[in-house]
């Protein structure tokens, strides 16, 4: 059985998860979420589970070890953990949600102590290989508390029997066990070679619950590298003398948060 915590999340587009933990309560999390926590926090770092399960938490894309953190004093002591990137922490109470919680690899944040966190294989062929995710999903299993994070708004869908959804295979977070999710090609030549939207949509179908994210962090990655590259292109055109001047002109404009 896993440890009953209480919790705040504080925060809009960068938040963190506050946990008030019990003498001898604990929780576990990836290696480099916490923000702060209070003198009577202990830190224990292992495997969660031994060398294979070390493995497993490398496929789906975590860290070798996993960290829990005890609360060894005799009052009530509290640690924090901060989100990786702009968008929200969902909690996901298990024990209410059937036992089991599929998501999205990286998508895992911290839970309650007792929360089995473990490897998900997406059953079709086609969905592993063409899901912009991979083969690998995440399962949390218990009856506690855990939290995930996801980028941008977050919407939340309740499928009924034989209801389906189509999404961008990024912005799937976290479905029900119960969900079928396979992979449906897009459709017509210029769709797929013009439309933007890729090649591919996930179709989910109830019944079950689903998590959506707007801003999938590969999405987020793609324009601050692209961003990047004509910061770059528009210092090279001011090293140029005089016809570079009119190359960073063009490039403030066209960049937009430039200003002369």
């Amino acid at each position: 059985m896993a440890d009953i915590i209480d919790y705040k999340i504080f925060g809009d587009d960068m938040q963190i998860v506050e946990i008030e933990l019990d003498p001898n309560e604990g929780v576990r999390a990836e290696a480099g979420a916490m923000m702060y926590m209070e003198s009577g926090i202990q830190m224990q770092t292992n495997t969660g589970g031994g060398i294979w399960a070390g493995f497993k938490r490398m496929i789906a894309g975590e860290g070798f070890f996993i960290t829990t953190f005890l609360n060894t004093a005799w009052n009530k002591s509290k640690v924090a953990f901060g989100a990786p990137y702009p968008g929200k922490i969902i909690p996901l109470h298990l024990g209410e949600l059937g036992g089991t919680f599929i998501c999205q690899k990286d998508a895992f944040l911290c839970a309650a102590n007792g929360i089995d966190i473990d490897v998900a294989f997406t059953r079709k062929l086609g969905a592993g290989l063409f899901g912009g995710e991979g083969f690998i999903l995440q399962r949390l299993t218990g009856d506690g508390l855990a939290f995930i994070h996801a980028g941008g708004t977050i919407i939340k869908k309740q499928l009924a029997p034989g209801e389906t959804i189509r999404v961008d295979t990024g912005c799937l977070v976290a479905m029900a066990p119960t969900i079928n999710y396979d992979i449906q090609f897009i459709g017509g030549f210029k769709n797929a070679m013009f439309g933007g939207e890729g090649v591919f949509l996930a179709q989910l179908t109830g019944p079950g619950m689903v998590y959506l994210q707007s801003l999938p962090f590969s999405r987020l990655a793609d324009r601050i590298f692209a961003a990047s590259r004509v910061g770059s292109n528009s210092n090279r055109d001011e090293s140029d003398g005089i016809g570079g001047i009119g190359g960073s002109i063009l490039g403030g404009i066209l960049g937009g948060d430039r200003r002369f």
